[in-house]
């Protein structure tokens, strides 16, 4: 099939979730079709001549991505605005411009990734293309902004962000809806949001394509990354034998994604301020390294603690994984299933997680990870893998297992192809 992908940002290099889910998916895909790609560059994104992008897409073509809006122009559209927030920030002429350029083509389908995306998918079903569309939703989105609702409301510093969240979460309840309508046929990323889906639209089918992780590339056996300094900078590898982490075995916690997204945000404040001191409590070498591009200004007060450190961007997450003595996914909102964890398990990292982290992997409590979600509960089970050298070894293989099982990308990506038929 002849098959057009719109993205949002470059799918390459794929440093965080939808990156990753787009890159993987076009991968896949063009192991067995004519791939052509439609992608907004954001600043940062390079389409270089190299890029692997090159060899699996028959035609690429990008648009500059819209500057942000003012914040003042952001707070009015969320209160007197219909649409929601996430239709309103890639909202382009260039790009329907674009898309109405390519599609004259001819192609067998349109594939939208992700809420912002769709838009254009649905206009273009308006103007009468005959291809059909897909629409891939990257998380559940109404759930997100509902579930950052009830973890926001309790704490007063935290209202104003509580309040833009229960306005999106009614405004995405209907206009993810009408998205998944307006499409020939949709994709969720896991069981938990299919099923939320279906809640707002029970006519159109929803079939679970997973989130995946490359489980060649992410497997054991990876050399840790050299383990942070005591003033809580990361020392470079090149800077550092790795040997000085081996005189220092059992200390760092980990937790990596991208650094400005809400939910790892609240993640990583969460347990540097509420769970780690009751871990150093009884494992006072212990560190809480976060792993991510662009830290949020929220986290600065993190900076200065000889226990947390804060590494920025790095070019490959591999060796922080490996470094961890226990992988941590504290996440108390969002939706889909967390790339991060999948990537843990391939990698066999004993991992502790919140059931918002676990969600829609299937991984059960005691085997394949331990599940807590109060400070107490977290801590406790963080300091009992720290403890049980068997129970980690334990943990790990049987993550890696289901990694291998379940979650290759050479398993999941034939489950798109679903979407293309009638």
């Amino acid at each position: 099939m002849r098959i057009l992908l719109l993205t949002p940002q470059l799918p390459y290099p794929p440093l965080q979730g939808t990156t990753l889910r787009n890159y993987y998916i076009l991968r896949e895909l063009s192991r067995r079709h004519r791939v052509s790609l439609l992608s907004f560059i954001q600043a940062g994104d390079e389409l270089t001549p190299d890029s692997p992008l090159h060899g699996l897409c028959e035609t690429i073509r990008t648009v500059p991505a819209p500057p942000p809006r003012p914040l003042s122009v952001r707070a009015r559209d969320s209160l007197l605005a219909p649409q929601p927030d996430m239709a309103l920030r890639l909202a382009s002429d260039a790009m329907l411009a674009a898309a109405r350029e390519m599609v004259a083509g001819g192609f067998d389908v349109i594939q939208a990734e992700g809420i912002e995306m769709a838009g254009y998918t649905m206009q273009l079903k308006s103007d009468g293309v005959r291809a059909r569309t897909v629409f891939d939703d990257h998380n559940a989105e109404y759930v997100l902004q509902r579930s950052a609702y009830e973890a926001d409301r309790w704490r007063p510093a935290r209202w104003h962000a509580a309040l833009y969240s229960l306005v999106q979460w009614a405004k995405l309840a209907a206009y993810e809806r009408r998205v998944l309508l307006a499409h020939d046929a949709a994709a969720a990323v896991s069981d938990v949001d299919a099923a939320a889906l279906r809640q707002i639209a029970s006519a159109r089918e929803i079939v679970v394509v997973p989130n995946g992780v490359d489980t060649d590339e992410y497997a054991p056996g990876v050399e840790p990354a050299v383990p942070p300094r005591a003033d809580g900078v990361e020392a470079p590898t090149r800077e550092l034998p790795f040997d000085t982490l081996r005189a220092r075995p059992g200390e760092s916690l980990v937790f990596t994604g991208k650094m400005d997204y809400r939910p790892n945000v609240d993640a990583a404040l969460w347990f540097a301020d509420e769970i780690m001191p009751l871990v150093r409590a009884q494992a006072p070498a212990a560190r809480f390294v976060i792993v991510g591009q662009q830290p949020h200004a929220r986290l600065a007060a993190l900076t200065g603690r000889a226990d947390v450190t804060l590494t920025g961007r790095v070019d490959d997450v591999k060796p922080y994984i490996a470094q961890a003595a226990v992988y941590v996914a504290p996440l108390r909102m969002g939706g889909g299933t967390r790339f991060k964890v999948l990537q843990a398990m391939a990698m066999a990292a004993p991992i502790v997680a919140t059931t918002f982290g676990a969600s829609g992997i299937g991984a059960q409590d005691g085997r394949e990870l331990l599940i807590a979600d109060t400070p107490r509960d977290f801590a406790a089970a963080v300091l009992r893998l720290l403890g049980d050298a068997d129970l980690r070894r334990q943990i790990g293989a049987h993550a890696r297992q289901l990694a291998v099982e379940r979650y290759d990308w050479r398993t999941i990506g034939p489950l798109l192809e679903q979407l293309y038929v009638s």
